[in-house]
């Protein structure tokens, strides 16, 4: 007796229609439509990310899982799917190596099913273990409603993926069309999120909104670019179409070690560390009251002016990201004079408290530039919790083992100056500039409640008060006091900045902090 056996050409035939079924994903109708909309598919996305030839596809043979379908009569024929609407695999940018993956959204509308949500949670798991950046290309309805609890399960393993990779590895998620319900929260676990305009992110849509408070809103008003980028603080970038997404992925990969073991790649930029600055003695006003903008000191000093600000458009009156000095990466966090004064707010001190977090995680020195009067009064400050999330920062900045270089600009007062990376909180140097004002609030408040009964006595009430007050401002509003207590380092010129910085990092590149035996702190969430 003699057995069928297949010819080799039958078996790699039958090999190369099922990798033409997994490519086609929902058909070309569907593919079609998702061009329609100035949308690409998830393969062409990777191959605009990723450089090129170099992407590895894994467990595209994976299939929807068919139990489910059939407890609800439908044909499961209809609805199986190579690949399970998400690719998965790794690649390199820019050389570098990482791991990917992209929800097809012409497979049930890139909703997460059982074998979807294995292959993502896998994914993030091999980049953990092989000390790589994960980047989520995410075009999802939501959790698939056909598979119950099972997709729930599933949208469970990734997060629990997510948090894992956690400071470990750098996660990066870039929203493309719709994230939405159990979807949105994988994102929000990451690191950084890049939102295209069209795309939204929600966890309830506008028919439940109108059924709950019966208000009408479109996608866009609920959860849009613009709404995370300002209102919110979901989204950290936000790009005009998805080329630009890729390309700000592979500028924050750039600045970015693979893995918390890893250091950040030092580059000759070619801008020599030894440059002074000229333009800085003039930039900064001596008059506290006038208002500047705190982003011309920084191009001024960093490696060729080049700045990759974060959240540019959320918690304004400070100023995040990275940048290059003398050719080291650095993160930047600033308050900005030209915002509400550089005061911070609730807005402003989650999003330092954050970026401050992530720079710990992966070994990035902290440069800060401090110029605020203090963290911001009002009721809705007070009732939103400005204490909780001001102790945010202070947390941050308290816990970060990396280095941390500190400049205090002008204003630097009360409780504010105490966060903004102060000695006490554990600064490794402080510079100021001889405009620093260094005191536990501004001088024209402190004067009115030191010596308001005086002055109410006096002949000439107005007269007395700027006398003190000029007497305040030279015991106490100026960097010197500090200085003679030990609390700066070193009052320098603002042109010689860049150089002094430079230098500071040089003598803390092997910087080790012991740290305590503990499960993890408990910080102010």
């Amino acid at each position: 007796m003699s057995l069928d056996y297949k010819s080799l050409d039958e078996l790699f035939d039958e090999l190369k229609e099922l990798r033409k079924k997994s490519i086609e994903g929902g058909g070309q109708e569907k593919i079609e439509i998702q061009h329609k909309k100035g949308k690409l598919t998830a393969r062409e996305r990777l191959e605009k990310l990723l450089d090129p030839g170099s992407f590895q596809e894994l467990g595209w043979l994976m299939t929807t899982r068919s139990r489910y379908y059939d407890e609800l009569g439908i044909d499961f024929k209809k609805v199986k799917y190579l690949g399970d609407g998400v690719v998965v695999g790794y690649g390199r940018i820019e050389d570098k190596l990482v791991y990917v993956f992209a929800q097809d959204f012409t497979v049930m509308g890139g909703s997460i099913g059982e074998a979807h949500g294995e292959k993502i949670a896998r994914i993030i798991e091999m980049a953990i273990q092989n000390q790589a950046p994960v980047i989520g290309l995410w075009d999802s309805g939501g959790a698939r409603i056909q598979e119950g609890v099972a997709s729930l399960h599933a949208a469970g393993k990734i997060f629990a993926a997510n948090v894992k990779a956690s400071g470990i590895i750098p996660q990066i998620s870039l929203i493309l069309g719709p994230c939405a319900g159990a979807a949105s929260y994988s994102p929000a676990l990451t690191d950084f999120i890049i939102m295209t305009k069209g795309s939204y992110m929600f966890i309830t849509g506008p028919q439940v909104v109108k059924a709950a408070t019966g208000v009408d809103v479109t996608f866009e008003e609920l959860g849009g670019a613009y709404i995370h980028a300002t209102t919110s603080g979901v989204a950290h970038f936000v790009t005009e179409n998805e080329d630009d997404a890729f390309k700000i992925t592979k500028r924050l990969l750039r600045y970015i070690p693979s893995s918390n073991n890893d250091e950040p790649e030092y580059i000759d930029t070619g801008d020599p560390w030894y440059r002074e600055t000229p333009e800085l003695d003039t930039l900064v006003p001596s008059d506290p009251m006038k208002s500047y903008d705190v982003k011309n000191i920084i191009y001024s000093i960093v490696d060729n002016g080049e700045f990759l600000e974060v959240q540019q458009d959320f918690g304004r009156s400070a100023v995040i990201g990275f940048a290059r000095i003398g050719g080291y990466v650095v993160g930047i966090v600033a308050n900005q004079p030209a915002v509400n004064a550089g005061v911070i707010d609730i807005d402003a001190s989650v999003k330092i408290a954050r970026f401050v977090r992530f720079l710990d995680a992966f070994n990035i020195p902290i440069i800060t530039f401090v110029d605020t009067p203090g963290f911001m009064p009002g009721l809705d400050q007070e009732h939103g919790g400005i204490i909780r999330h001001g102790a945010k920062i202070l947390y941050a900045y308290a816990s970060a083992t990396v280095p941390k270089i500190t400049i205090v600009l002008r204003k630097a007062y009360g409780g504010a100056y105490i966060a903004m990376g102060s000695r006490s909180l554990g600064a490794d140097i402080v510079f100021a500039w001889p405009t620093a004002e260094i005191a536990v609030m501004g001088p024209e408040g402190a004067v009115r409640i030191l010596y308001r009964k005086q002055a109410a006595k006096h002949k000439d009430p107005e007269e007395f008060m700027r006398q003190k007050l000029i007497e305040y401002r030279r015991l106490f509003a100026n960097p010197y006091r500090a200085a003679e207590l030990g609390y700066i380092d070193d009052v320098i010129m603002p042109s010689e900045t860049r150089k002094k910085i430079y230098m500071a990092l040089e003598a803390l590149r092997e910087k080790r902090e012991e740290i305590l035996p503990r499960k993890h702190g408990n910080m102010p969430l």
